[in-house]
């Protein structure tokens, strides 16, 4: 987790149990990191103007304004399952997914009564295999596609034959479990996809590459792929 993320965090921890304090090592303890930590990160906070405050005395500990804060968001029973087989899923494996375990602390703080049973009996129900793709890997992936910019790939393919090239960054396609990179590869000057799982190691070059469409690719490199329409509240602009 970064710092940022740490930060927004540990907002989202005082705000889901707000007006009521949290105590240092509380906050510490649900974060996975030192005490002095947190609190490192609370004196910042207040000294940027966050509105958050400490009481003394038996109860006390750190609070938030609960009247600066959004009030939380209402899950069905369904919606909060779904996502938190979703996240399941993607932790270590998905592109991006280091962010799963604080957008699923977040909604674990939002639940209550029913809803929030039906959660914890799932989360006890679910395990995962350990991820085969390198973690440094999927990070030089991630920052390739959002910063458009020309990646080193390393890359076995399904016949175990080893190559390296540049590839310029698409975008990203997941199919039956896997995921994989889709880019211009600068070998063969065509559109490729890349399974993740295969690339043996990665790295940026530093090099920018343009910005192409998606979906002017997907007939070559992936025929039949489509949007996810779970998506749709995020790529259809009111």
């Amino acid at each position: 987790m970064t710092r940022t993320d740490r930060l927004y965090a540990l907002v989202e921890e005082l705000r889901a149990a707000a007006p009521r304090p949290l105590t240092v090592s509380t906050l510490a303890r649900r974060l996975e990191v030192s005490e002095r930590t947190v609190q490192r990160d609370l004196k910042a906070m207040t000294e940027t103007g966050v509105p958050i405050y400490s009481a003394s005395g038996r109860g006390g500990g750190w609070y938030i304004d609960s009247a600066m804060t959004l009030p939380p968001i209402n899950f069905t029973s369904r919606e909060a399952l779904a996502v938190a087989a979703a996240l399941a899923a993607a932790e270590s494996s998905a592109p991006f997914s280091d962010g799963a375990r604080g957008a699923m602390r977040k909604i674990a703080a939002s639940l209550s009564g029913q809803v929030s049973i039906a959660a914890h009996d799932l989360a006890a129900q679910i395990v995962a295999m350990p991820s085969r793709i390198d973690p440094t890997v999927r990070a030089a992936v991630e920052r390739a596609v959002t910063e458009c910019e020309v990646l080193w790939l390393s890359y076995l393919d399904a016949n175990e034959q080893a190559s390296e090239r540049e590839v310029e960054p698409i975008g990203l396609l997941t199919a039956q479990g896997r995921w994989y990179l889709l880019a211009w590869c600068r070998v063969r000057r065509a559109s490729r996809g890349f399974r993740l799982d295969r690339i043996q190691a990665a790295a940026l070059t530093g090099k920018g590459a343009p910005r192409r469409v998606l979906a002017d690719i997907l007939g070559s490199a992936a025929p039949g792929a489509v949007p996810p329409p779970v998506l749709d509240s995020l790529t259809t602009h009111a």
